[in-house]
């Protein structure tokens, strides 16, 4: 029986690293944890090295590694503890490791990313803003290093599942007239337009079908999440912004589709569950169990679609004219709304406000071409600068 391979799961306290930790440990004759990484709760992620008993782990900060190392010597492990960004790019390409879980939220997880796509290793990809930010970039590391890319958000896994093996260069050569993205709508589909001024952060973050982390959780109820994942699926699929078209399906049951020239369409459906999809990308191209309920059609019994609103959700209606835009229009849009959704869970700002800000700060920067990372990261420096300076004039 050939070794298992050697997993490395960047944000691993985090919904997504938790349930790849689980679908993990479902399977000890095929996969081994061989590092971990966490931001703030240190103390889950040292009961995670017990559990699962990395080779490594990587903590914020020198504070955090000797809180870390502590708790490691009083458990009996000898992990190494690694720091910062620097620990993080380490594991992703240590040689050792034959597969990277990047799931770290926002701009922080892009260089440890593209550490594990640069290292040609089979990643698999939770950070959608990986992408957002450095598309072009991206992709072409992706094409040089011979990585493996592989989507782990619902959707995109489920487009995936519904495409030819070999769809790329463009959708049109393998008969593919769009992409159906379905969204859940969230929790204020049917709110009245004028009680969302005084939405909470509370309400942001009580998902109707799924349970995210509260970045994440903010992003789906105002619709920037599936913006996000558009600009996502143009990279990941080789499609341009118009053939990405956005479905709001209540249920969550279909997690995407994929629309043919000769009239079929392909759905993937299952519960929503994101261990389905880890499992997916973790054994392609062989499937798995993942301890996931079979879909009972008939406790569903129906399923809805509408047109999403996008005077309900107009930071939808911002994604895709930064999508359109492209170079360096949806590095600033990511990082205006992470300011933005920092700002709302703190109570700076209220919710509508969330695509104010981001509206505002897009449009005082001309749109420049990203042809260097660090260029990657000086826009997204200047789109958090005017965003601070934003809230330094309307926040609370």
């Amino acid at each position: 029986m050939s070794k298992p391979q050697r997993i490395t799961v960047l944000g691993a306290t985090g919904s997504i690293g938790l349930s790849t930790l689980d679908v993990i440990a479902r399977h000890p004759d095929r996969y081994q944890v061989f590092a971990l990484s966490g931001f703030s709760r240190l103390d889950e992620l040292l009961a995670l090295c017990v559990k699962h008993r990395p080779q490594c782990v990587v903590v914020p900060d020198a504070a955090g590694a000797q809180r870390m190392q502590a708790g490691l010597r009083a458990a009996g492990l000898a992990a190494e503890v690694l720091v910062g960004e620097e620990g993080l790019c380490q594991v992703a390409a240590d040689p050792s490791v034959d597969a990277v879980m990047a799931a770290i939220v926002g701009a922080a997880g892009l260089r440890p990313t593209l550490a594990a796509v640069e290292a040609g290793k089979k990643v698999l990809l939770a950070n959608k803003e990986a992408l957002v930010m450095s598309g072009a970039l991206f992709m072409e590391a992706v094409r040089r290093s011979g990585a493996l890319l592989l989507p782990i958000d619902s959707e995109h896994n489920a487009i995936f599942q519904c495409l030819p093996r070999d769809f790329s260069p463009g959708l049109g050569r393998v008969g593919v007239r769009r992409i159906l993205l379905t969204a859940s709508g969230g929790p204020f589909r049917e709110t009245p337009l004028a009680q969302l001024e005084q939405v909470t952060p509370e309400q942001a973050c009580a998902h109707p079908n799924w349970s995210m982390g509260r970045k994440i959780s903010v992003d789906s109820a105002s619709m920037m999440n599936k913006g996000l994942e558009l600009i996502e699926a143009c990279w990941l699929f080789d499609a341009r912004p118009h053939q990405v078209e956005v479905v709001v399906h209540r249920q969550s049951v279909i997690h995407s589709m994929v629309d043919y020239v000769d009239g079929s369409v392909l759905a993937q459906m299952g519960n929503p569950d994101m261990r389905t999809p880890i499992a997916h990308a973790l054994s392609w191209p062989e499937r798995i169990d993942s301890g996931v309920a079979p879909l009972d059609l008939f406790a569903v019994g129906r399923l809805d679609f509408e047109a999403p609103d996008e005077l309900r959700f107009p930071c939808l209606r911002l994604a895709r004219q930064a999508a359109e835009a492209g170079n360096s229009a949806p590095t600033m849009l990511n990082a205006a709304n992470e300011v933005a959704v920092a700002a709302f869970l703190e109570r700076r700002i209220r919710y509508p406000e969330i695509a104010r800000m981001i509206e505002d700060v897009v449009s005082l920067e001309p749109v420049v071409a990203l042809d260097a990372l660090d260029a990657v990261f000086a826009a997204d420096t200047r789109a958090r600068e005017l965003a601070g300076q934003w809230l330094n004039r309307h926040g609370r």
